[in-house]
């Protein structure tokens, strides 16, 4: 059985990281000490639950943790510091610290490395989350003992909705846009002035007028989705958030 560590001191480990091209040690003691932390760990960098729900989850709604008193979001993955810094950039993780475990010793210590032989992994981590308050755990969500790779409580939503059953949590916004474009430019003025963070699709580049005709009814630019709503250009935006 996976053992729960609640009540108990986070290990005590070092680890290799690389910052700016240079090697950099990290102790458990910087990452915990006097702060209000929530770990995730898992299997791998760069493998599928990991990178399509896993890891975007704590990304998104790192604002609400943040407004609920978290200090800081870590993830730790039995991979390599040049693994983790590639997998940050390809997740555009901004709002989490990647920490490498490469040798495993913080996931040894909290008895949760498994053997994953059978896929070629070696040594990895189960898939957990815990809730950190000055080094000491008060709370983890350890995915049950099934086969494979389960992935049922150690979410960003089951750790939130632990920490504040009612967090807000931030908005979807998905913004179309195309260089130069002045209306565009004020529709991203719009959601900063109102606190929101988007994703930007740009047109040319990461869709095409085809594909924007097809989700919107419309050819034009800007067009804005809110929570997968179509809010329209930059004056229905306006509109929707009651500005001039």
């Amino acid at each position: 059985m996976l053992p729960n560590r609640e009540g108990q001191r986070v290990p005590s480990v070092t680890f290799h990281t690389r910052t700016d091209n240079e090697w950099a040690k990290v102790t458990t003691d910087e990452l915990f000490s006097g702060k209000t932390v929530v770990v995730f760990s898992l299997p791998g960098a760069f493998t599928p639950t990991c990178s399509s729900t896993h890891v975007p989850g704590y990304n998104q709604l790192a604002k609400s943790f943040k407004e609920n008193g978290v200090d800081d979001i870590i993830c730790i993955s039995v991979n390599d510091t040049f693994v983790m810094n590639e997998w940050a950039k390809a997740q555009e993780s901004t709002n989490i610290t990647m920490i490498p475990d490469g040798n495993g010793e913080f996931t040894e210590g909290m008895g949760l490395l498994v053997d994953k032989v059978d896929l070629g992994f070696g040594k990895r981590s189960w898939r957990y989350s815990m809730l950190v308050k000055d080094g000491t755990i008060e709370k983890m969500f350890i995915e049950p003992e099934e086969p494979g790779d389960p992935f049922k409580v150690s979410d960003a939503e089951t750790m939130l909705n632990y920490i504040n059953p009612q967090a807000a949590k931030p908005k979807v916004v998905s913004l179309f846009t195309k260089p130069g474009c002045p209306f565009c430019a004020r529709a991203k003025a719009i959601l900063q002035e109102q606190g929101l963070d988007y994703e930007e699709i740009v047109l040319g580049k990461d869709a095409t007028t085809r594909s924007l005709l097809a989700m919107t009814g419309a050819a034009t630019v800007p067009q804005v989705f809110i929570d997968g709503k179509l809010i329209g250009g930059s004056e229905e935006l306006a509109t929707y958030f009651g500005v001039s």
